[in-house]
């Protein structure tokens, strides 16, 4: 355990002075320069280190999990495939009328995933509500015994 300790340090020591060579580099060519390039690359470069950050932190943590408990991978991929069932019902519902005081229309398929992103944003908002009725009138009940 004690090498992957320091592979991530030296891994995380490197992520972090290519970032810092970026940036300085775009400041000294200067970031409007050459129609915005290096703004392009640092942006393109933030991405990079976002997605690193998704995907360790998915796999350590499954990895973790499955070490501790196996189990949980079957908790995960039943996860995954509610989330999965719910995007699909949410594109489904997704009507993908044309927008509303727009002269230039976006095609057919922008407006289907724009209705699925709104479907998707209604549904966590109400999970989300009923989530905290539901944990207060718990908690509620709990305290009073």
């Amino acid at each position: 355990m004690k090498n992957y300790a320091k592979t991530f340090k030296w891994m995380m020591l490197a992520l972090i002075v290519i970032s810092f060579v970026l940036l300085v580099i775009g400041f000294a060519s200067g970031f409007e320069a050459n129609d915005g390039a290096w703004t392009d690359v640092l942006l393109y470069w933030a991405y990079i280190m976002i997605g690193i950050a998704l995907v360790a932190t998915v796999v350590v943590g499954l990895w973790i999990g499955i070490k501790n408990d196996p189990k949980m991978l079957v908790k995960v991929g039943i996860g995954a495939a509610a989330a999965v069932v719910i995007c699909l019902l949410a594109y489904l519902l997704a009507a993908g009328k044309p927008a509303m005081g727009m002269l230039t229309q976006p095609d057919a398929s922008t407006l289907k995933l724009t209705d699925t992103i709104l479907n998707l944003t209604y549904f966590v908002g109400v999970v989300a509500i009923v989530s905290i009725i539901v944990g207060e009138i718990r908690l509620a009940i709990i305290n009073k015994k």
